[in-house]
């Protein structure tokens, strides 16, 4: 069975992903301002049910194949840092927005909230490379059943994932509010944010190394 170190090690890896703001976050936020929590919580549900999907992938060996073709593994990391670099210049460039300060959005029903939530996490490059990269790598093949400690791991972050972006969803009306009356706040936050998006972008760009074969 997975190790705890396994389990602990992972776990700080997702909740500094989950806290370093992305599109995930920032889907959730713009839903939960403008249409309420109970429209940021639909929208969660989507987000976890595109965790499960990329779980379910890993589980199927998806990380055996990134390994097998490196080519496709180092294209698909160069194409998420290019991604949240871009999400970065969005951020400070002049006139940039603040995550909390989101643009109004029209109402949606809750079947196309789910699935844009869906759609939101299963782009997420942040989410992908965690589940083809990161996770592959703290599962020891002498411990015992891969897929369990596959599985395991995988539901760490999604538990994680889900209680972090949940108290976003209920506290993202306060923290607007709170942002909204303090402009030096809001741009000082709106830095803050774009400098993580780039600190982690440059992270994988320059980070050398290789899928693990977990099978």
């Amino acid at each position: 069975m997975v190790s705890v170190n396994a389990v602990i090690g992972l776990g700080a890896i997702a909740l500094g992903m989950v806290l370093t703001p992305g599109p995930n976050m920032i889907y959730l936020i713009s839903r939960s301002v403008t249409q309420g929590r109970r429209a940021g919580l639909i929208s969660l549900a989507g987000v976890g049910a595109g965790f499960l999907v990329y779980l379910t992938a890993t589980a199927a060996g998806i990380a055996a194949l990134f390994a097998v073709v490196p080519a496709v593994y180092t294209a698909i990391k160069i194409a998420g840092a290019v991604y949240l670099l871009w999400l970065a210049w969005k951020t400070v460039r002049p006139g940039g927005q603040s995550a909390f300060a989101p643009s109004e959005l029209p109402v949606d029903p809750p079947r196309r909230l789910f699935s844009m939530g869906l759609l939101t996490s299963l782009l997420n490059p942040k989410i992908a490379i965690l589940y083809v990269s990161l996770l592959p790598q703290f599962i020891d093949p002498a411990r015992g059943d891969v897929a369990a400690q596959g599985l395991v791991l995988g539901l760490t972050q999604i538990v994680i994932a889900l209680s972090v972006n949940g108290m976003i969803v209920l506290s993202a009306g306060a923290i607007a509010g709170f942002l909204g009356r303090r402009p030096l706040w809001t741009r000082v936050q709106r830095y803050l944010m774009g400098a993580a998006l780039a600190v982690f972008a440059l992270r994988i760009a320059t980070d050398r190394s290789r899928a693990m074969i977990t099978t």
